[in-house]
């Protein structure tokens, strides 16, 4: 805890805001390290957490690829690993080693510190692959980022980037889902991108350079700028952006898209897939950065977009393949085209057209605004926090001695908070004039980032006052601003995500009358920060079935409605797209849950327990793309589950990728009355008909 004083709006932990980690003088800024993502066979490669286990196995299966590691850092050590040098520190890793990049392999709890030490070394590539890094220090590494112009930094919570023709591999990528060609891949979900490369390898297409630009909440790269990569790339004739709800990058990038069919005669064609259209708004699903706050496009505002500037869109990752045949036609490819291996038993032509959409429209589309959402305070959910009214009003009368109290129903109520812009990567004023509709929505809201080191600005906060109608009393302007630095000091104190407010103008001054507080608990979990914050979570007021999922590592949300296909998946991208392309076929999941990206036999078999709790269920769709995830073990779980769960709804399963045949096979061999299929399309068909 920093804060002294009421209204002390310093960040936590900011001893390294006031100044550049860089040591060669700013020439462009962050967006100048954009070139950095070229990598390939002349990349020089090292790993921080060089000895750990899973670097260990990593740089193994790297090496015997292609990849050129010349090294790596564990603090305090020297000497040979594997055959290679270890060094202290990434300094001295630089000097000796002269990387081109970095893997970081350390828990979450230590990967802020490592990607500090990375960036002040000037390592151009940073590769982050840990999830749950808590989001203020993840403000925080932004705020250092924009100081300089010589890392670029991918991840967190991502599965890395991988050149395919470069044999290249910076990060957990599944080799064996990989073959070399000509399309370039940009993805949100690791294991969507792990099916997306399948199915362009049985088009006969392949894959060129592959950016994970991972699921957080503020990742190092985005869309639009792998999309300024991949465009001048020259082993790239095609690209796949796979996206899902959460922030704005997807808009952005269709916003980059427009004017690059404006201006390059013969564009690369690109096709999409966005995951999510079925989200539980005001819920996490499964990735710390899967989530739709007021202000933010939904998937539907993000597909629609998209389309517009000419993007074919797919509902699900197996169709990609067929669908960029569709749109290459008879384009003549590069060296790679027509040498892939048919890796994954099926060979070009296997995926289907349905629910393509192919037509080129270069023009602009209406704007997003109207397809934002206007969600209503958050419901409890894994990553984040939420106190009681009560409790954030008390917050906020210690904090800065602010008026709160009941709405009395005199005055227009209007909307002020503090939350994140995930375009800029820095925390921001959220303001909306007017609450509607019973205090249910509210009006358009507008979004005033402000640097993370110095909190918003007086001018700032005069455009808000003027934004939301108040009078020209200076007395409301200043009541304002009090509110908003004292809301902007409990952000930083007590690390919060969203935190939103009502208020009202009464003679001249500024009453609040509702409040609704979010925070990470990562901190909590992984910083071991808010311990405070953490033990008022009530988890008597949440389902049982939620809490008991989380105890095993499962995201499990039950969904409203006549859901009776209880599905299981590996990745919280392809659990979200599962009850999507469900509902595209005329199914209905009755819950979304996400074993993780690297599920165990254990692990399946928790899922099932917690999936037949619910009495809707009718039958389990177990749909698995075997990543990191082997098919084989979750094969062993699902037959485990159910000779000692027994039960009494049938079972759909879907087996692909790593050691999918072992897998099928397995579950052939079984003699349970399981249905097994490879293809989405007749297992999702067949899970529909049983839940009927």
């Amino acid at each position: 805890m920093i804060m002294r004083q009421h209204c002390d709006i310093r960040p936590c932990r900011s001893t390294h805001l006031t100044r550049s980690f860089s040591t060669t003088p700013r020439l462009h800024g962050y967006a100048n390290t954009l070139h950095n993502l070229r990598i390939g066979g002349h990349t020089r490669v090292i790993f921080q957490g060089f000895t750990g286990k899973q670097a260990t196995v990593n740089t193994k299966e790297s090496i015997a690829w292609g990849t050129k590691i010349v090294g790596g850092v564990t603090p305090g050590r020297t000497g040979q690993h594997l055959g290679l040098p270890v060094l202290p520190t990434v300094r001295q890793a630089v000097e000796k080693l002269k990387p081109d990049a970095t893997a970081i392999y350390v828990a979450a709890h230590q990967a802020t510190a490592a990607i500090e030490e990375a960036i002040e070394a000037e390592v151009p590539l940073i590769v982050a692959v840990a999830e749950h890094i808590p989001l203020h220090d993840m403000l925080r590494i932004h705020s250092i980022l924009e100081t300089q112009s010589k890392s670029r930094l991918v991840g967190p919570n991502s599965p890395g980037i991988i050149s395919v023709t470069g044999r290249c591999r910076i990060g957990f990528q599944p080799l064996s889902c990989f073959t070399p060609g000509r399309v370039g891949i940009i993805a949100k979900s690791g294991t969507l991108s792990y099916e997306t490369a399948a199915s362009t390898t049985r088009a006969g297409l392949g894959q060129s350079l592959c950016i994970g630009v991972g699921g957080d909440i503020l990742p190092g790269t985005d869309f639009q700028g792998a999309l300024s990569v991949l465009e001048s790339d020259e082993d790239t004739d095609a690209i796949v952006l796979v996206g899902e709800i959460g922030g704005t990058s997807e808009m952005d990038a269709a916003s980059w898209i427009r004017d690059y069919h404006s201006r390059v005669s013969s564009p690369k064609p690109i096709v999409g897939l966005i995951a999510g259209i079925n989200e539980v708004r005001g819920r996490i699903m499964g990735h710390a950065g899967a989530f739709t706050v007021m202000g933010e496009p939904d998937a539907r505002a993000k597909i629609a977009s998209l389309e517009g500037a000419g993007v074919t869109i797919v509902n699900h990752p197996s169709k990609i393949g067929e669908a960029l045949r569709t749109r290459l036609g008879g384009r003549r490819l590069g060296a790679w085209a027509g040498n892939i291996g048919n890796l994954l038993g099926k060979g070009p032509g296997s995926a289907q057209h349905r629910h393509l959409s192919t037509a080129i429209v270069r023009g602009r589309t209406k704007g997003w605004l109207g397809s934002i959402s206007s969600a209503t305070p958050f419901r409890e959910q894994r990553r984040h926090l939420y106190l009681s009214e009560d409790m954030c009003m008390d917050m906020l009368r210690a904090t800065g001695k602010i008026n709160c109290g009941p709405y009395s129903g005199y005055g227009t109520r209007c909307l002020v908070g503090i939350s994140i812009d995930r375009t800029t990567r820095t925390p921001c004023v959220l303001a909306a004039p007017r609450i509607e509709d019973g205090g249910k929505g509210h009006g358009a809201v507008k979004r005033y980032p402000f640097d993370f080191g110095t909190g918003p600005s007086d001018l700032a906060i005069e455009r808000i006052a003027s934004y939301l109608q108040l009078s020209n009393k200076g007395s409301a302007v200043d009541s304002l601003r009090h509110i908003i630095k004292s809301l902007t000091a409990i952000f930083y104190e007590k690390e919060a995500f969203l935190l939103t407010i009502e208020v009202v103008e009464r003679l001249g001054a500024i009453k609040v009358v509702g409040a609704n507080f979010g925070f990470d608990d990562a901190a909590f979990r992984v910083g071991g920060r808010q311990s405070a914050l953490y033990e008022s979570r009530d988890r008597a007021a949440e389902d049982p079935s939620e809490v008991e999922a989380e105890k095993s590592g499962i995201v499990y949300i039950k969904l409203g409605g006549g859901g009776a296909i209880g599905t299981l998946v590996n990745g919280a991208g392809l659990a979200m797209n599962t009850v999507d392309a469900l509902a595209d076929n005329g199914g209905k999941a009755a819950n979304f849950l996400d074993t993780g990206g690297k599920a165990t036999s254990e692990t399946v078999k928790g899922g099932f327990e917690v999936v037949l709790r619910d009495p809707r269920v009718r039958v389990i769709f177990v749909n698995i793309f075997g990543g990191l995830t082997l098919g084989d073990m979750i094969a062993r779980g699902v037959i485990l589950a159910f000779k000692e769960l027994s039960p009494s709804v049938p079972v759909v399963v879907r087996i692909r990728g790593t050691n999918e045949k072992e897998g099928q096979a397995l579950i052939a061999q079984s003699g349970l009355p399981l249905y097994a299929f490879d293809d989405f399309e007749e297992a999702a068909a067949k899970a529909i008909e049983l839940s009927r």
